[in-house]
């Protein structure tokens, strides 16, 4: 008897455990690629960086070294003698430009008048969430330069024009000379190595910033700049290249978990996202695909070490410049590094195998520092609960918690087309939402456990008791059953009953979308009331034979039967046999 109670529970417990939302759903379990659903859980975190620089910046005039001109000039008449370069006026100067651009602090030696320009300057990069309050992570060397690069910077950006005049100047001092489109490259070349190297730059202002979208869901977005301060700031590659800044005012933003180090190795593919400058920095696309975050993906090809000590993960995910500070994730939705670097070709990707990513250990230590925590949002928490039911095409209970994360973060880049995702979908009769009644008699607790338990026993002793049963017994009544007839449809988790509105028929509204919190143990919630919301889709039409009746309690009355002949008897007997099961139940020792 014991065994079948405790197969009983077992069945109960299991049908429990069974229902949607109780545990955070995996891509396998949803029939969705890794990569979309990492993609869609991740995105709302990940922001778009900037850095700007403003400063006045100082250049000297360039005036030619006569000497070392006239020396350049005889190595070229020696080569047009032994017939290395053409004999025509182009050629020569074309040689002699290139051999200027080999060394161009040998050839010109500044001096005045000083030339002044109003500079700017700035980056983009990738920074992600970790806090609901405001805290992000990128890379160091996103937040700021150092002032080589920072003079390197504004001679490719700020002294564009200064380096263009100098270059024609210096091709008019030739000579009268037809002078080709390479001749003029080669002496901008020469210009901006020779300005970049003797410039001066004061009254340097840096500012940092975020490019968000506003409220749009996707649909109208347009980006605003939101200030942000730095925290923290590592060692630029190949030190530890990270950085903590911190968007003030800031409260319910998405984020994204940590992992840990040993969460992945070599083999396992890693995703990254991020913003490539590919996109960014083109006139091709618009504003709101400019602030979507771009995901590749690729395998973990090996583990690398600094000669300082620094690790570092090597990964065939393609990567490109404004990827940097990014998030990198192993497949179970964690971030387990931050993409640093990687070595650059011609076309502005990494090359193949070699984008280098710093592990979250070392972001964990940064955050130590300042004593940062990482926490989740309730706006992830629910966000994340309404996507497993949305990939599940559970889209009537996606739906209301689609809503609680708008309401939390109006700013949400992506809930509002979720929202209406989720309305055509049921619209268009794809909704396979599970029914209120089943997930309400599961959670029924003991009262329901006993009911069946009694109901087992009682078939038991009477199969022993007597041989067949009575033609006119009372039918067995499922459990939170009614009267009448209900279509009934085919859900995720096999037939169900019919979709009925939560609360009607004196049913609770089924609880969904509760997930293991990623930072601690899973929490658990009483059931969400949805009683006094209006059905977001029409109810199935009863069959024409079906009369309406009363809403009845859960347990409903089973259908009175007169009663036959012998009724009185079996009833006492039941009463007799249950009275003996109770007698053996007290006088049996505890097990």
């Amino acid at each position: 008897m014991w065994g079948r109670l405790s197969a009983v529970a077992g069945l109960v417990l299991a049908g429990v455990l069974a229902l949607p939302g109780t545990a955070m759903a995996k891509p396998k379990d949803l029939d969705v690629p890794v990569g979309t659903w990492l993609a869609a859980r991740t995105h709302p975190a990940v922001q778009l960086t900037s850095v700007s620089y403003t400063a006045d910046v100082a250049v000297p005039t360039p005036v030619a070294n006569l000497e070392a001109i006239k020396g350049l000039t005889q190595q070229g008449v020696a080569a047009v003698q032994s017939g290395k370069i053409s004999a025509d006026e182009n050629s020569i100067y074309r040689w002699v430009v290139q051999q200027m651009a080999k060394d161009p602090g040998r050839y010109f030696s500044p001096s005045a008048p000083e030339r002044v320009v109003e500079a700017t300057a700035g980056g983009l990069c990738t920074g992600w969430w970790v806090t609901p309050d405001g805290y992000m992570v990128t890379a160091a060397h996103c937040v700021g330069q150092e002032e080589d690069e920072l003079a390197q910077t504004f001679a490719t950006q700020a002294l564009e024009k200064i380096n263009e005049k100098d270059a024609t100047d210096l091709v008019a001092e030739l000579g009268d000379i037809a002078s080709d489109t390479e001749i003029l490259r080669t002496a901008a070349k020469i210009f901006q190595v020779w300005n970049a190297d003797n410039l001066k730059i004061r009254n340097v202002k840096s500012s940092l910033s975020l490019l968000q979208s506003l409220p749009g869901g996707g649909v109208d977005k347009t980006a605003k700049a939101v200030p942000i301060e730095l925290v923290a700031k590592g060692t630029v590659y190949p030190g530890k290249d990270v950085a903590i800044l911190k968007a003030n005012g800031q409260n319910n933003l998405p984020t994204v978990p940590l992992g840990q180090d040993s969460d992945v190795r070599v083999g396992d593919t890693l995703y990254i996202s991020g913003f490539p400058g590919t996109v960014t920095q083109t006139s091709i696309f618009n504003i709101e695909s400019k602030l979507d975050p771009a995901f590749t993906e690729g395998p973990y090809n090996a583990s690398r070490q600094t000669p300082e000590g620094v690790p570092y993960i090597q990964t065939q995910a393609p990567s490109y410049p404004g990827n940097s500070g990014g998030p990198v994730f192993s497949k179970d939705g964690n971030v387990i590094g931050i993409l640093v670097g990687g070595l650059i070709q011609q076309d502005g990707g990494s090359t193949e195998g070699e984008s280098f990513v710093l592990p979250v250990s070392i972001v964990r230590e940064k955050l130590n520092e300042k004593n940062i925590k990482p926490a989740e949002s309730a706006t992830t928490k629910n966000y994340n609960e309404a996507l497993d039911l949305f990939f599940a095409n559970h889209y009537s209970d996606a739906l209301p918690k689609f809503r609680e994360v708008q309401a939390l973060q109006p700013n949400h880049p992506y809930v509002a087309k979720y929202i209406t995702d989720s309305q055509q979908a049921i619209t268009a009769g794809k909704d396979e939402s599970s029914s209120p009644i089943l997930p309400w008699i599961l959670w029924g607790g003991g009262g329901l456990i006993a009911l069946f338990v009694v109901g087992t026993l009682v078939a038991v002793f009477r199969g022993k008791r007597r041989s067949a049963a009575p033609a006119h017994s009372f039918p067995p009544v499922p459990y939170g059953s009614q009267p009448g007839h209900l279509p009934s449809g085919q859900g995720r988790y096999g037939s169900q009953p019919a979709h009925l509105p939560p609360g009607q028929y004196g049913q609770p509204a089924a609880q969904h979308g509760q997930h293991a919190q990623p930072y601690g143990v899973p929490q658990q919630h009483a059931p969400h009331q949805h009683h006094q919301q209006r059905p977001p889709y029409p109810l199935p039409a009863a069959p024409e034979d079906t009369r309406a009746v009363r809403p009845q309690p859960p347990y409903g009355t089973p259908p009175q039967h007169k009663p036959g002949p012998g009724a009185n008897t079996r009833i006492a007997g039941l009463e007799a046999e249950l009275e003996e099961l109770r007698r053996n139940m007290r006088q049996r020792p505890a097990e």
